[in-house]
């Protein structure tokens, strides 16, 4: 397989493994135990790895959620605990969630090595978060912790690659969500208020923002030979089957 068809047969394996922690009713506990909202706790423990920046860089960082709703999220927990510190307990609870939940499966420490390797050989040039969280170190060295870490790096350099490619389509961030699979819910569900733009005119622009998000991202998974590129795809599928109790 070359890297552009492992990057794409991999992207919908690690958008959805690598946000399954945040899932996790022990990690929405942690907010509780913050002291803030659900909300304020996802926003914040994904850009609090950015430091104390304002909440206009946080929704450019992010792109795809609303300006409005990020400022939500992110001014209401900045008013009780540093960003920081709200990242850190999100590191600690995908730690946690990866040793838990995959510390037992048997691919666990292949894996990790696997996407450690092509999480090394990103590029982070116009990434920021996936930068940002890539400088982090990593409490926990277990390889069902060191597969979720990778996981949550892996979905942040996906997500950095196609705000880029939007962008490069001559999209906004809004108008791709619309042009998606969950069209205006999507758009709802990430904060963007109605009216909203006809949706016919992207579809096309954002197949092709994701076909770049491929290119974009392969770079990566040259660091893979392509028997390596076969295996992690067999490797996350198989992590994913587990998750599933399969």
């Amino acid at each position: 397989m070359t890297p552009e068809q492992v990057a794409a047969a991999s992207k919908p394996l690690v958008l959805e493994l690598g946000e399954a922690f945040a899932r996790s009713p022990s990690t929405l506990r942690r907010a509780r135990l913050l002291g803030i909202s659900g909300w304020a706790f996802y926003i914040t423990g994904r850009a609090g790895a950015l430091g104390d920046v304002r909440a206009e860089t946080v929704a450019a960082a992010l792109g795809f959620i609303a300006p409005d709703a990020v400022a939500d999220g992110w001014d209401a927990a900045a008013r009780t605990v540093r960003p920081l510190e709200v990242a850190l307990a999100n590191l600690a609870e995908c730690c946690r969630w990866g040793a838990d939940r995959l510390g037992d499966a048997p691919v666990a420490t292949r894996l990790a090595g696997l996407l450690e390797r092509v999480v090394d050989a990103a590029e982070g040039s116009g990434m920021p978060l996936f930068a940002a969280w890539r400088a982090m170190p990593v409490p926990d060295r277990s390889p069902g912790a060191r597969v979720a870490v990778a996981l949550l790096l892996l979905r942040e350099h996906f997500a950095g690659a196609y705000l880029l490619a939007v962008r490069a389509a001559g999209m906004t961030p809004l108008e791709a969500v619309l042009a998606g699979p969950e069209g205006e819910a999507g758009a709802a569900a990430c904060g963007w208020s109605p009216p909203y733009p006809p949706v016919g005119p992207l579809v096309r622009r954002r197949l092709w923002a994701e076909a770049v998000t491929d290119r974009l991202a392969s770079t990566a998974f040259r660091a893979l030979d392509p028997g390596e590129g076969a295996e992690l795809l067999n490797l996350l599928t198989a992590t994913r089957l587990h998750l599933r109790g399969g």
